[in-house]
């Protein structure tokens, strides 16, 4: 059994992390998957930094504080999300002057999550498992941390189809056997390649809003982002971080606007 007391005495705020998860089964499963695609997040990061892309720099650090955050590690979170602040205000300064702060306390979380894991292996064909039901939703989002769990609330009473970007849930509306179930769509705005706010213009452009009910779930929580979700037809927003319960409540609201 594994100690939860490495985490909390090196800083993780787990409790505000179970409101979330809501018990350390799902919270250890998760942070398998967390431990398995951050090494791919710090590569892009690096990346984008090193070529000056402000823009999808603040996208991966965005990213990183959410996960972050989820799990409680709150001192990554600020760092990260200070990071996040200053790419979207072009301050390469800022970016460049505080790099080796992000990356040496996301070590040090790896490193502690690594510690009390024993370093598990992630089977995540777990959560690709579909039960075959007869109506579906689509989840967009580019945290996998955010689809898996999800997933794992919805997976016995829909197919739950998943995106990771909206290049993807165009593709997955566009294609005919796996959009005819779909009753509703949970979508976040912050994501790479194709955002939110473009899944929003193809959806509202091609009159597909009142056939896929469509609910904003999304860490973006500036007036300015949010007045221009509501100015599309969608039925709500949920903001990060929430919990279970929130979630089950804002996919009945969608649900109940499908006509």
């Amino acid at each position: 059994m594994k100690d939860v007391n490495i985490l909390i005495t090196n800083g993780a705020n787990v409790k505000k992390a179970l409101e979330l998860f809501g018990d350390m089964e799902t919270y250890d499963q998760t942070l398998e998957v967390f431990l398995s695609e951050v090494p791919q997040k710090i590569q892009k990061i690096k990346d984008y930094k090193e070529i000056g892309d402000m823009a999808n720099y603040a996208i991966q650090v965005h990213s990183l504080k959410s996960d972050a955050r989820y799990f409680g590690f709150d001192t990554l979170a600020d760092i990260a999300y200070q990071h996040e602040l200053e790419s979207k205000a072009n301050n390469m300064y800022y970016v460049t002057e505080h790099f080796d702060e992000l990356m040496k306390e996301t070590n040090r979380v790896i490193n502690l999550v690594k510690k009390y894991m024993g370093v598990g292996s992630v089977n995540e064909e777990d959560y690709k498992k579909e039960e075959n039901h007869d109506k579906a939703i689509l989840v967009v989002d580019d945290s996998n941390i955010i689809r898996n769990f999800i997933f794992k609330i919805f997976n016995d009473s829909f197919d739950v189809i998943v995106a990771n970007d909206g290049k993807e849930a165009i593709d997955i509306i566009n294609d005919q056997d796996k959009s005819k179930k779909i009753k509703a769509i949970l979508l976040d705005l912050n994501m790479p390649n194709v955002n939110g706010f473009e899944v929003l213009d193809y959806l509202k452009s091609n009159d597909l809003l009142k056939k896929y009910p469509t609910s904003i779930i999304t860490g973006v929580d500036d007036k300015e982002s949010i007045e221009k979700a509501y100015k599309y037809p969608i039925v709500d927003i949920l903001l990060k971080p929430f919990n279970e319960r929130d979630v089950k409540k804002i996919l009945e609201k969608t649900l109940n606007n499908n006509i």
